[in-house]
């Protein structure tokens, strides 16, 4: 995407990847696809918006945060395809750190739990479990890193991350701001295949692209994991300001400004960004399977024709009949953190129409953002009123709706939905004063909707109660 000052998109080009599924709840993607299509939209853009490569001052990077790459960093090509943020392959590792006593020492330095959703298990899964990575190992030309790294890489030649990615990892301490060498100990990784970790706007730039790339030397001089950009690119600058994401998961935070947060209700104390000396923390409910949930309806089970019947769905079909979908594909994600956990649905009767299940997935995304505002409230003692939306599903305006409804909140849609690369474009060009400051962006924030609560509180609370029920039947459902 282009963005100009005004935060307006100039331009856009979109191809999608193939996900792979080699074995039930493990996710691949393939690394140079990735980069191939990355190229390939990079040129679209270009020639879409009708200018020169040489009009763009600055390049920022946003990512699925926890997809891990392997590469060979002579020959820049990929050792295993990439193991995706979705993927469970690790949740054995995960158990055997807990039986061992490990959580605590993990949660403590960087504020996230063992599960296979994080990067650091992913890392050693393939250090274990791969002969081309452990044979680059010895050579001393393995690198690794997640997928902002593998992109930068093959932008400018140097394996960099940003402070918001590195904090996904279950490898970097996030109160020290550096890796933390008893973590990678305990998993067994070594520093130097790790990329070097750089403010996610970088005055000083990360570099600049390869001529054999693009034509022109433009800077990489921002990055940031996607739901921290989204943050960004909502402006949520200040502490308490929240938003939610609603992509293939869903994702809340909540910035906590210069405090690290500790989490007692299931969330994530996470890095929101660095920027200059000052590191600016979140507070963090990761929904594995929301999107992705409409996905499988339509290409898994082929139930829905396409995402435009979404909104009919919602005004035609004014319930679920008293269907809820649980959504655990591969576990659940904030606050309950089971990876045993798989997809449920439940109330099913003779007068169950596929519109009631499609309903049912819908109002699932909401159900479990419900969930994790909740955890949120309690863990920052804070009453929080109003929430910021952005991602693909947020055109369903009746699901916004719901949301506000079931939440007891005020939803605000902004004019631009693609906030996370928005955000990315902000902190790239923020690097290079596009942006002078963050007040300078703030004032390109507009909103389309608000959307206010109007159901009863009692229809609210039966609606809850029956969702906690069926989320208790989906979970440990695999164990043993």
């Amino acid at each position: 995407m282009i963005f100009n000052r005004k935060g307006d998109e100039i331009s856009k080009s979109y191809i999608e990847h193939e996900q792979f599924f080699p074995q039930p709840g493990w996710v691949e993607h393939n690394p140079t696809e990735i980069w191939v299509k990355t190229q390939k939209v990079i040129n679209n853009v270009v020639n879409s918006a009708k200018i020169e490569f040489s009009d763009i001052c600055s390049i920022g990077i946003t990512n699925q945060r926890e997809t891990v790459v392997a590469w060979d960093k002579n020959s820049g090509k990929p050792l295993h395809n990439a193991i995706v943020w979705q993927c469970r392959r690790t949740a054995d590792i995960c158990k055997n750190l807990q039986e061992s006593g490990y959580n605590e020492v993990f949660l403590l330095k960087t504020g996230l739990v063992l599960d296979p959703y994080f990067s650091g298990t992913k890392i050693k899964w393939l250090l274990d479990n791969s002969q081309k990575v452990q044979d680059k190992l010895k050579d001393s030309s393995l690198a690794v890193g997640t997928i902002d790294s593998w992109l930068i890489w093959n932008l400018i030649g140097k394996n960099i991350t940003d402070y918001s990615n590195a904090s996904r990892t279950l490898l970097f301490n996030i109160h020290k701001g550096s890796w933390d060498s008893e973590l990678l100990e305990i998993l067994d990784i070594p520093l130097e295949i790790l990329p070097e970790v750089r403010p996610s706007s970088d005055k000083e730039t990360y570099g600049l692209v390869k001529k054999n790339v693009i034509k022109e030397t433009i800077p990489v001089a921002g990055a940031a994991g996607d739901q921290q950009a989204a943050l960004f690119g909502q402006t949520c600058f200040g502490k308490g300001e929240v938003k939610n994401t609603y992509g293939t998961g869903n994702f809340m935070l909540l910035n906590t400004g210069k405090t690290a947060v500790s989490s007692e209700n299931g969330l994530l104390t996470t890095i929101a960004w660095k920027i200059e000396k000052d590191i600016t923390y979140a507070l963090e409910g990761s929904v594995f399977i929301t999107g992705a949930a409409i996905q499988w309806l339509e290409k898994g089970i082929n139930i829905l024709s396409n995402k435009e019947e979404l909104t009919n769905i919602m005004n035609d079909v004014s319930d679920t009949l008293g269907v809820f979908f649980v959504p655990a594909f591969t576990g659940l994600g904030a606050p309950f953190w089971d990876p045993y956990a798989r997809g449920t649905i439940l109330g099913l009767t003779r007068g169950t129409k596929r519109e009631h299940i499609i309903r049912a997935a819908l109002e699932s995304i909401c159900y479990q953002s419900v969930d994790v505002f909740n955890a949120m409230e309690k863990d920052s003692k804070t009453k929080i009123r109003v929430i910021r939306v952005d991602g693909g599903v947020t055109k369903c305006l009746p699901l916004m709706q719901f949301q506000a409804d079931i939440s007891n909140i005020i939803v605000q849609k902004p004019k631009i939905n693609e906030t996370t690369a928005l955000g990315a474009a902000y902190l790239a060009g923020l690097a290079v004063n596009f942006w002078e400051s963050q007040e300078d962006i703030k004032k390109n924030f507009a909103i389309d909707k608000d959307f206010y609560p109007l159901m009863s509180e009692d229809k609210r609370n039966i609606l809850l109660e029956n969702w906690k029920k069926a989320v208790k039947k989906a979970m440990k459902w695999i164990e043993n």
